[in-house]
């Protein structure tokens, strides 16, 4: 689902409320998985983890 023109990132397939919360923020997000430490890795760039703030 969209809103105001924006484009749903990754998020928009999960289950939790409250990942799909940020669904259409204009961030590249990544829920919890080996793709988002591969890709963190592999770019040699941190992770940055949110436990939720709702």
């Amino acid at each position: 689902m969209t809103t105001n023109n924006q484009i749903p990132n990754r998020l928009a397939n999960e289950k939790s409320p409250y990942l799909l919360q940020h669904a259409n923020n204009p961030v590249n997000w990544y829920p919890w998985s080996e793709e988002a430490f591969q890709i963190a890795k592999t770019e040699n760039k941190p992770v940055f983890l949110s436990i939720g703030y709702s």
